[in-house]
This record gives structure tokens, C-alpha cells and sequence, in this order.
């Protein structure tokens, strides 16, 4: 079983600045695609970021210019730099990762961290 725990949501003021963080544990064997959701209530979750094994890097045009998501392999951790934050951008963030373990495909949530954005 994959495990992510995620930690870096909170309070702030509309134009400050959180880094997300989401650490990946378990019986991993190969981590391919990791990325950031986000939900309201009576939404659905949709897309924010997501980074590829190679490092590329895709963006919900709502976040593009703002955000920034980043993975650091050796700790099999990815992030989420959000600036410039606004109003619109409260909501909890979960952390998704992808990849093989023991040779099986696999699909992963975090456990979902709580951001707000006071105007």
C-alpha cells in the first residue's frame, strides 16, 4: 500500500504565499506521474498541476503564472508553490501520485490539506 501525507495548507491573505508538500511512502517501486486537486464544497475535484518523471509540467489556467509544481525523487516528495494567492483558490488540496508497485499500477490520494485565502 502507497501512502501520501500531506501538510502546507492554512490561512493567509489574498497575494501571500503556501507551499504544499506531499511525501509518498510504501512499497514503491517506481513513481511516474504526481500532481495536485483541488475541491469545494458542491464541486467536483478538478486539476491544479501535475509534473511527469521526466519534469514535465502541466497547469489549470486558472493557476498558470502563480503556481508552481515541483518533485524531489530522492524523497519521493512533490510540491505545490502557490503565490500570489486569491479568494478563488480556497479550497482543500489533495495530492495524487501514480506509479508502479511491485510491478503493479497504482493510484494514490493524500489525505487532503485545507487552504484559505482571506480577502
Amino acid at each position: 500500500q502507497v501512502q501520501l501525507v500531506e501538510s502546507g495548507g492554512g490561512l493567509v491573505q489574498a497575494g501571500g504565499s503556501l507551499r504544499l508538500s506531499c511525501a509518498a511512502s510504501g512499497s514503491i517501486f517506481t513513481i511516474n506521474d504526481m500532481g495536485w486537486y483541488r475541491q469545494v464544497p458542491g464541486k467536483q475535484r478538478e486539476l491544479v498541476a501535475t509534473i511527469t518523471s521526466g519534469g514535465s509540467t502541466n497547469y489549470a489556467d486558472s493557476v498558470k503564472d502563480r503556481f508552481t509544481i515541483s518533485r524531489d525523487n530522492a524523497k519521493n516528495t512533490v510540491y505545490l508553490q502557490m503565490n500570489s494567492l486569491k479568494p478563488e483558490d480556497t479550497a482543500v488540496y489533495y495530492c495524487n501520485v501514480q506509479g508502479i508497485e511491485l510491478f503493479r499500477s497504482f493510484t494514490s490520494w493524500g489525505q487532503g490539506t485545507q487552504v484559505t485565502v482571506s480577502s
